[in-house]
């Protein structure tokens, strides 16, 4: 139960963390254990702010107009921005209305006549400090005060009530935690005041030459000399060639500051382990657990540690045992738990954890409570899942070493994408739910957290939890600052800084079940004494999964070096994309043929977002005629640059297949037809060698800023059209047209063989004429592709344009998979343009709302006798799409006289909402 409480005085939310008993015949509640999130921070330059630190931190300290307010967690530019001293840098080109880090960077774009600071042209050279005060109650005889910080960029030194606790020294580095115990500051009863000077990053990075046009080339990813990668930080944040230059380099507090309260004993580390020895049999689970218990007094306690398991996400049976323990003054003791030493710790048929698509996400919680006579100590808790991963090579005959994954015994294909930080780190709580929610709605089981952005918050991994999605963690390692491309492999400069800042990563996260697999970074490597200590540390902190030298089949480890962990084998998976759109054929060729297509980690298309999010993402929509309609300038900086002809391919492969757009909604819509058939292929040829091919992960699945590139769904979390061809290519159960042999398929991803599978088959003409239909009966074993019939006979002769309809119903009758598929055999589609037009009916046939989301299921029917295509409903409240909206199907299409129910479940929000439908060939209606 957590209960926030406002204290006006100090305005600091306290969040006291009460432990509700996992019995009746009760346990101490634990309300003098309690943690106290510090939010309402002022923040200044020391340009302007020349007092030291333990005078900011005095008690006589009086503040001044000068300071800002700020919340944090909260960048120095994120506060900038809030206090409206900088325009918002994710809207229009307003980024370059910000000065930058990089003095000779400003100079060349003339940027420095934006800085705020008088005489200073650039505002990120010098420290920025941040200073709050709040109030504790009076405290009683034992009572410890931990200081903690969960994540600072890049340097920090910390004062309170006038004496300096940490030093530059001490805190440095992006990926940190950092715990200090401050009893012998705090004022019991008191206002105590706190201040935080936050230094720059050592090397802020020269970016690359600005996207100030469309159509021209991109961001030199890292900058010209990838210098950023000096420090242990965000790597993208001077730039990449899908963000531009974040110009403070996200300097500040960006992760979030706690006032932890608790007896004298306290409890750190826990290390979960889950094991299933009898695999493939599931039925026994034996957890390990390893905690350490710190006296913190210079007097021996005596105590009880308590240990809790419960059902987090069903229900079933409780456990707990105890043991007592003494802590000698000023000493820590290790404890461990087994099934060995705890009978109770052999769980019979436990509810395992599986990922997204294999099972449910099954999360048990772990609750420690020490107690010393009559009083708690310290309590804490968190989930876990019972689970194993695993991975292993396999030699393919031709092609390159192939890496399989494994949970709990059973190999998973892995279907998912990377994933990059939000450009300013202003992603929360709710934020990240939602993320992974789009994510396991699209049907993918797997995010990867890229090598040159960050390691998420708990937040995320909470969230990854919870809906199944297994973690691909890159460390901060990548080609393009770290020596492969370019930039030194004598980066980062300082060893203990990258190694300090590993090591608590990983102590952080390797409880959550979500984490499958830790690799040394992104297509490249670090040199051998940072690559050693991420490998040893691996195995000797965490030691449950897998580790693998880098996420690229480009970088190969010099002669003598120790490779993956446990096997001691190469990664195994390839980036190299390609990252344009492809003609469908393409990526099944690749999966048929090319080396590196066994398990491919990085491939893309550049995914234009939808039509109606365009004006959020490109504020000015004027077209400029000196461009391909309807770009203008705005446009290359959020994205549309050539890159290697990425985009300006894109766009003409468009116009060459669908013709040239006369219209903004034209225009999308076309690119929507891009993306479903880009993305649709991409995992749909994956998926035709299901047996030979270890994943297929996109680059990428979200955006850094508002963006017209590489996405399933954009920053305002709204999916174009390929999420939807993603999220059917990727279900369980699926039916598909595979283009390489024109054959139609069955990829069955389940555990599970399926009998008396019904699957129809029509293909209709542009003006929906049904030229053929046919029907089959299949049974389909686990794990499996199974080919059912063949079409190359009826589309050979075909010189228009095909529609291939495809419906595969279970046993009972039910449809459970739907496919779509527009082919022309010269690729000419330029007859769609003057389809017949369809008419539609909808109406809403239920209305839950559940806590913060209302889930509605509406029927929508075909009346007419033309094929409906690409129908697109929408929630709409007034002339805004609802978003996030989490739907069972979309861009879908509709044979004459069929109908198609398809849920939503959206948050619940204020005003009137109302259904928009339309399509390809739909004439839109409003459904209230």
């Amino acid at each position: 139960l957590t209960i926030n409480i406002l204290n006006m005085k100090s305005k600091i939310i306290i969040i006291f963390f009460i432990a509700i008993s996992f019995f009746s015949n009760g346990y101490l509640s634990s309300q003098n254990v309690r943690q106290e999130k510090l939010i309402d921070f002022k923040m200044q330059s020391s340009v302007i702010i020349k007092d030291s630190g333990s005078v900011l931190s005095g008690s006589e300290y009086q503040s001044d107009k000068k300071w800002f307010s700020v919340q944090v967690p909260s960048t120095v530019l994120t506060g900038l921005v809030s206090n409206s001293v900088y325009p918002s840098p994710y809207m229009g080109m307003n980024n370059m209305q910000i000065p930058d880090a990089c003095e000779k960077f400003n100079k060349k774009y003339n940027l420095d006549k934006f800085s705020y600071l008088p005489g200073n042209i650039n505002p990120w050279e010098s420290p920025y400090w941040y200073r709050t005060s709040f109030t504790v109650p009076v405290s009683e005889k034992g009572q410890i005060f931990n200081l903690i910080f969960k994540g600072i960029n890049y340097r920090a030194s910390v004062w309170l009530n006038g004496s300096q606790i940490a030093d530059s020294t001490d805190m440095v580095g992006m990926f940190s935690e950092y715990c200090f115990n401050v009893s012998n500051y705090i004022k019991s009863g008191e206002k105590n005041n706190l201040a935080v000077k936050i230094y720059p990053l050592d090397y802020p990075g020269e970016p690359a030459t600005e996207q100030l046009k469309a159509m021209e080339p991109f961001y030199e990813n890292g900058g010209p000399t990838g210098d950023i990668g000096k420090n242990v930080t965000m790597l993208c944040s001077v730039g990449w060639d899908w963000m531009p230059p974040v110009r403070d380099r996200n300097m500040g507090i960006w992760q979030p500051v706690y006032l932890r309260v608790t007896g004298p004993v306290t409890i750190s580390r826990p290390h979960l382990i889950t094991d299933l020895p009898e695999l493939p049999d599931t039925s026994v689970a034996n957890i390990s657990l390893k905690t350490n218990l710190k006296n913190n007094t210079s007097e021996e306690q005596q105590g009880t540690l308590h240990i809790f398991v419960s059902p987090e996400t069903f229900t079933g049976r409780s456990i707990h045992f105890s043991k007592s323990v003494n802590i000698k003054p000023n000493k820590s003791v290790t404890l461990k738990f087994n099934s060995s030493n705890e009978r109770k710790l052999c769980f019979q048929n436990p509810h395992l954890w599986w990922p997204n698509g294999h099972g449910k996400p099954n999360l048990y919680r772990l609750r420690m409570k020490y107690e010393i006579g009559n009083t708690v100590s310290d309590d804490t808790s968190f989930v876990f899942g019972i689970r194993t991963v695993s991975s292993k090579t396999v030699e393919v005959k031709g092609k390159h070493l192939r890496r399989d994954f494994y949970v709990n015994g059973k190999r998973v294909n892995l279907v998912g994408g990377a994933w990059v930080p939000d450009m300013m780190v202003n992603r929360d709580s709710v934020r990240y739910d939602r993320e992974l929610r789009l994510c396991q709605n699209g049907n993918i089981n797997l995010v990867r957290i890229w090598g040159g952005g960050i390691t998420p918050p708990d937040d995320f991994f909470n969230a990854a939890d919870r809906y199944g999605m297994l973690i691909w963690s890159d460390f901060w390692i990548t080609g393009d600052t770290n020596g492969e491309f370019k930039g030194s492999s004598d980066w980062p400069l300082e060893s203990d800084v990258f190694i300090k800042n590993m090591t608590s990563t990983i102590y952080r996260i390797r409880n959550h079940p979500s984490l499958l697999v830790w690799t040394g970074g992104n297509e490249g490597h670090a040199r051998k004494e940072l690559y050693d200590a991420m490998r040893d540390s691996v195995i000797i902190l965490d030691g449950t999964r897998p580790f693998i030298p880098c996420s690229s089949g480009f970088s190969k480890l010099p002669e003598g070096w120790k490779n993956s962990w446990p096997d001691n084998k190469p990664s195994g998976v390839y980036s190299g994309g390609p990252y344009s759109w492809k003609d469908p054929k393409v990526y099944y060729s690749l999966a048929d043929t090319a080396s590196d297509w066994v398990f491919k980690d990085e491939t893309g298309i550049p995914s234009q977002p939808p039509y109606q999010i365009l004006s959020k993402i490109i504020p000015d929509l004027k077209w400029d005629k000196n461009l391909p309609y309807p770009l203008n300038n705005s446009w290359g900086y959020h994205d549309a640059a050539t890159g290697n002809g990425r985009y300006d391919l894109y766009y003409k492969d468009m116009v060459s297949r669908y013709g040239q757009p006369y219209s903004l909604k034209e225009f999308s819509d076309k690119m929507q037809l891009m993306n479903a058939a880009g993305y649709q292929a991409i995992f749909e040829s994956a998926g035709s060698r299901l047996k030979e091919n270890g994943g297929v992960m996109l680059w990428k699945l979200n955006a850094a800023l508002p963006s017209v590139i590489w996405q399933v769904y954009d920053w305002y979390m709204e999916p174009n059209a390929g999420y939807y061809f993603m999220q059917d290519a990727c279900e369980p159960i699926h039916v598909q047209f595979n283009q390489d042999d024109q054959s139609v398929a069955v990829v069955n991803r389940s555990y599970k063989s399926l009998n008396k599978l019904h699957i129809v088959c029509d293909v209709f003409s542009v003006n929906s004429e049904l030229i053929y239909h046919v029907e089959k009966e299949e049974n389909v074993d686990a794990e499996s592709v199974e080919k059912v019939f063949c079409l190359s006979k009826i589309l050979s002769d075909r010189k228009d344009v095909s529609f291939v309809i495809l419906r595969m119903k279970n046993k009972e009758g039910n449809i459970i998979s739907k496919n779509t598929y527009w082919l022309s055999s010269d690729d000419n589609f330029m007859s769609m343009n003057n389809m017949n037009k369809a008419k539609i009916k909808a109406s809403v046939l239920k209305e839950i709302i559940t806590g913060k989301y209302c889930s509605r299921t509406i029927k929508v029917t075909n009346l007419s006798k033309q094929l409906a295509f690409f129908v697109h409903p929408m929630l709409m409240n007034g002339k805004e799409e609802v978003l996030p909206a989490f739907w069972s199907d979309n861009y879908f299409s509709l044979k004459p006289g069929e109908t198609n129910v398809v849920s939503v479940k959206t948050p619940v929000s204020e005003g009137e909402e109302h259904f928009c439908i339309d399509g390809w060939n739909v004439k839109q209606i409003i459904v209230n």
